[in-house]
């Protein structure tokens, strides 16, 4: 299989007088045999970096290689076709006038293999994706998730080095694209192959992916497992768009080593990771996730709030709670913890699980924090 590096990728769009830039100065190593997901809001790169992956854009500057093997750089490309990459879109894109059997064969065919080879390669397809029994059958004879599969096999059976997948589970319901979530992650280990796969999905990229590569605005933010850049992100931005967070106004009230006393709203008050430059009064932004913070009934001369809304999703109860300092948390609780709107509470986060970002006077996109009432 492959692995692939990414070098100082940069791309714009745009004339002459104007540009916009997609990508800047991207650097990206890949390991072999990996789930990698490029995940991020509309805009931020993800589909651009992969369309230079597979050929079909020329980056202004920079370069991509696979293993040794230089791809693309602003000198020149290899064309799509002899990079050794399959591809699955979005929209399926599988013929219509074709059946299953016919739709998978087709680049097989391409290769000039025997009848033979083609229909053993196929049949080997087809037990991989289960469709097993379904060659014959037209597109508009399958459901949307036996569609994906035959557009999977159609770029497996051809045994490519990498997969790039373009959110290829978004036109599916939510009780489907869970079970080709399993079902995408089962088939990278069974075959081995390097997936690349494209999505905007939080929860999707958790789920599937080895390495995640966070990105917005058309640069990296981080590159790690789905664990770290959960409960350790980089910065602001990746903190907000890895999932619910709240952000609490604080300052550092003292430092000694690398470690700071930081005070927040609402008399919280917690050890952590001194900033980097922090120094006494320097004010902060405690990041904090509401699985990480818990309630008891009764305010406490530190971490004091009230429940203003309650909310029964059943796994959890998600509460909002009022900080004195006017900020507000929302916290995610076991549904048996049995707290009220009205009732004063004492909060305790977990400072082990917060991360502490020097204070930004605008707020990143998809933000998450509650606005005092």
């Amino acid at each position: 299989m492959a692995g692939i590096t990414i070098q100082n990728l940069s791309k714009s769009y745009g004339g002459r007088h104007v540009q916009m830039a997609a990508l800047s100065d991207l650097n990206l190593a890949i390991a072999d045999n990996q789930f990698i997901t490029l995940l991020g809001p509309s805009g931020c790169g993800k589909t651009t970096t992969l369309r230079c992956i597979a050929g079909y854009v020329t980056p202004d500057t920079g370069s991509i290689h696979v293993d040794d093997r230089l791809l693309s750089s602003p000198q020149g490309v290899v064309s799509p076709e002899a990079r050794g990459m399959g591809m699955v879109f979005q929209n399926y894109a599988v013929w219509p006038h074709k059946t299953v059997h016919e739709n998978i064969a087709f680049g097989l065919k391409l290769r000039k293999l025997s009848a033979q080879q083609v229909r053993d390669k196929v049949e080997q397809a087809l037990v991989l994706v289960n469709l097993k029994g379904l060659e014959g059958r037209y597109p508009n004879e399958l459901s949307g998730g036996q569609q994906q599969r035959v557009a999977l096999a159609r770029s497996l059976v051809v045994e490519p080095d990498i997969l790039l997948l373009d959110e290829p589970l978004s036109n599916l319901d939510a009780k489907l694209r869970e079970k080709m979530r399993s079902e995408l992650k089962q088939l990278q280990r069974r075959t081995g192959i390097t997936f690349i796969y494209v999505t905007h999905d939080q929860s999707e990229a958790l789920a599937l992916s080895d390495q995640i590569a966070v990105m917005h605005g058309g640069r990296l933010q981080q590159f790690g497992s789905p664990f770290e850049v959960y409960t350790k992100p980089s910065n602001r931005i990746v903190a907000d768009f890895m999932g619910l967070v709240n952000f609490v106004p604080g300052r550092v009230a003292s430092v000694d080593g690398g470690q700071a006393m930081i005070e927040g709203e609402g008399g919280l008050r917690l050890q952590a990771i001194a900033p980097a430059g922090a120094t006494p009064g320097t004010e902060v932004d405690i990041a904090v996730r509401p699985e990480n913070i818990t309630l008891a009934a009764g305010g406490g001369t530190q971490g004091a709030g009230l429940i203003r809304e309650r909310v029964f999703l059943g796994n959890i109860c998600e509460y909002t709670v009022a900080l004195p300092g006017g900020a507000a948390l929302r916290v995610q609780t076991h549904p048996l913890q049995q707290l009220s709107e009205g009732d004063a509470v004492t909060v305790t986060v977990d400072a082990s699980q917060c991360s502490i970002f020097p204070r930004e006077p605008v707020l990143s996109a998809n933000k998450t924090e509650l606005a005092a009432a």
